[in-house]
């Protein structure tokens, strides 16, 4: 990094803080605002703030400190639910109903009363906009014919959702209770801002209109967000009345933002900056195994990947341990199964990852699928750290049996672009569920309802890749609906160990959410499924 960029990036953080640094000579340390959280961190693929909308992983940390859900991940054991927007529940002996009584004297910040009947509203809007997030209610029944009906306010304070089948109360309160689809939102204001019946998707691609502990306050495009306290809020009061994220893509200047004092968080950090980081004095690291996988996702239209013997042949170009020791130490574990380490009925750590670098396997497979002198393909890759390294391995493993791979890098949000335009052969990239349950990845990763291009079920991966397998959608949905636990256990084991032989992708790291952090910020909480900037002090 370049004196002048250390300069302009000291400025726009101050600008942001509204806060002037009292030096910016690259040898000083500048000290954050006491006030305020200041991260560095890769945000371009931030595209839209509208819950119905979003699936990037930094958006959607982003809208779990800003738009409050029904309920919330408990920050000490992620498999458990507490209150959040709703003070308690009610479940009918039947499980088909859940009866939600809300917090009282809830705000937005524009200063209007936010009751039961903006949520129901509010979630009601997620499925009749049609987006990707709506398949997190129709997968349980939900559908713009019924769901003003089997969502309801039956009064300002009163939330009754009716369900068509008696799902795991436990995992609708996960999937769905703790999901951005049931965040409150500002009514009026979407619809006074509405365009063309939008209800106020255009307004969200650039604001936030919700309860929670925070607002959107300012967002630059490739450049920074800022997140301001709610003084209003009904819950307990952030700490810190500020959150400063600038985007930094590359990992070595955010390392160096971070040893000289201009950011108190550095988010994308590579194993060799986080071992220079690990140990040193006023530094210390961050780091929880979260329901993220990386992947390498195969188009099953493209005439060569649609051969399911090709699919299973590029598994054995991923060293995942020789990996494992160099790109990803620090960063992730080696997993090839779509139920992630820690959820209901995933298979263990072995069981999960039965693959090798094994180039005779490969060639032995190719040449059963009608290629024994390998074929020429393309990889499309982001802007993650270890997305290059790993794609450039597998790329010098794929030329040694005869398979030419072309790669492309691209910023994160024209990957997933493409991703979800099916405008691909083959891409890397990373997806994270929303519950610790097989069911969250497998309802994703393996199900697809409607494979049909119209359809454009863009949050469903197995859509993207253009995957359908009638026999594996049958399966998850036995298990869904399987009443004992041990059985519903099997029915996932077996599943993930036919999904590794014939699924659309090959799963290769479980990741861990990781960070260096001056030892300035205490009281740093997160889990798997959450990271919470309320409890962030200095």
């Amino acid at each position: 990094m370049t004196r002048k960029q250390i300069i302009k990036c000291r400025r726009l953080i101050a600008a942001a803080a509204g806060v002037f640094l009292s030096s910016i000579s690259p040898p000083a340390l500048a000290a954050t605002p006491d006030s305020a959280l200041v991260m560095a961190w890769n945000i371009d693929a931030i595209s839209t703030f509208d819950p119905a909308q979003i699936g990037e992983v930094v958006t959607s940390e982003l809208m779990q400190n800003t738009c409050d859900s029904l309920v919330d991940f408990d920050p000490a054991d992620e498999s458990k639910v507490v209150p959040l927007l709703a003070k308690s529940w009610d479940v009918s002996p039947d499980r088909m109903q859940i009866t939600f009584h809300l917090n009282e004297n809830m705000k937005f910040p524009s200063g209007e009363p936010a009751t039961a009947k903006e949520l129901a509203w509010s979630m009601q809007r997620v499925v009749q906009l049609g987006y990707g997030n709506a398949s997190t209610l129709t997968e349980y029944g939900f559908s713009k014919d019924n769901v003003k009906e089997r969502i309801a306010a039956t009064d300002d304070n009163t939330l009754v959702m009716k369900l068509d089948k008696p799902y795991p109360t436990n995992l609708i309160l996960q999937a769905i209770g703790a999901n951005r689809v049931s965040s409150l939102l500002d009514m009026k204001t979407l619809m006074e801002k509405q365009v063309n019946g939008d209800l106020g998707n255009k307004y969200l691609a650039t604001n936030t209109a919700c309860v929670g502990p925070y607002r959107l306050v300012q967002w630059n495009a490739g450049e920074s967000v800022v997140l301001q306290a709610n003084d209003g809020y009904y819950g307990t009061k952030p700490k810190l009345s500020r959150v400063l994220i600038r985007h930094v893509a590359e990992p070595g200047t955010q390392r160096l933002l971070l040893t000289q004092g201009d950011v108190d968080i550095a988010r994308d950090l590579s194993p060799d900056d986080l071992a220079d980081l690990d140990g040193k004095p006023g530094l210390k690291i961050e780091r929880v195994l979260k329901p993220q996988l990386f992947f390498w996702v195969f188009n099953v239209a493209d005439p060569v990947f649609q051969n399911e013997k090709v699919r299973l042949a590029m598994r054995y170009l991923i060293d995942y341990d020789g990996l494992a020791k160099s790109v990803m130490t620090y960063l992730g574990v080696p997993r090839a199964s779509f139920a992630q380490l820690g959820a209901v009925g995933a298979l263990d750590e072995k069981q999960g990852q039965p693959f090798t670098l094994d180039l005779e396997k490969a060639k032995a497979l190719l040449s059963e699928a009608g290629y024994p002198n390998g074929f020429e393909s393309d990889v499309l890759f982001g802007t993650l750290p270890h997305s290059a390294p790993i794609a450039q391995s597998i790329q010098q493993n794929a030329a040694k049996v005869g398979v030419k791979l072309n790669l492309e890098r691209m910023a994160n949000a024209q990957l997933f672009s493409r991703i979800r335009g099916r405008e691909f052969k083959s891409g890397m990239l990373a997806w994270q569920t929303g519950v610790p349950d097989a069911h969250g990845n497998a309802s994703r990763l393996v199900y697809n309802p409607d494979n049909r291009a119209e359809a454009k079920l863009t949050q469903i991966p197995a859509w993207r890749a253009a995957f359908q397998n009638e026999d594996f959608n049958k399966r998850v949905q036995e298990a869904l609906l399987e009443g004992d636990p041990e059985m519903r256990n099997q029915i996932y084991y077996a599943l993930q160990k036919d999904v590794m032989e014939k699924g659309p992708m090959a799963i290769m790291f479980q990741m861990y959410n990781i960070l260096g952090m001056s030892d300035k910020v205490k009281d740093w909480s997160w889990n798997g499924f959450r990271v919470y900037y309320t409890s962030a002090s200095k």
